[in-house]
């Protein structure tokens, strides 16, 4: 068993925001929503290696903690780019092997940003 997707909301009619931070900020590819879907409703991303990331109208939850991690080659240049777009990335407890940073979505979803380095239980 391994994990496809992960889930997350944003207002109704917001779809060119979801896309600026998810597709142009971070650079991740955007694939067609199956045609049995309302694609109106959705925008959905690879994340490599058989992962993706969807998005759907729906409620938000702002302030949740609840979130999903991005592993990225270069945490630096990530940080600068979400920084250059005017978002607010956040440092929070380090965890050995794992550098890691929080940045908010424009939707208040939040998303961790991490490099695995080698195994947590030996750093």
């Amino acid at each position: 068993m391994k994990l496809q997707h992960v889930s997350s909301p944003f207002p109704a009619g917001r779809q060119a925001d979801v896309r600026r931070f998810y597709g142009d900020v971070l650079g991740l590819t955007e694939v067609v929503v199956p045609r049995t879907l309302d694609a109106g409703r959705l925008v959905w991303y690879s994340s490599g290696a058989g992962m993706e990331l969807h998005f759907f109208t729906g409620d938000l939850a702002p302030g949740s903690a609840r979130h999903f991690c991005l592993d990225v080659g270069d945490l630096a240049q990530v940080r600068g780019r979400l920084i250059e777009a005017g978002f607010q990335p956040y440092d929070d407890t380090p965890i050995p092997n794992r550098p890691r940073f929080f940045c908010r979505d424009p939707f208040g979803n939040l998303v961790e940003f991490t490099s695995i380095q080698g195994d947590y239980r030996e750093g």
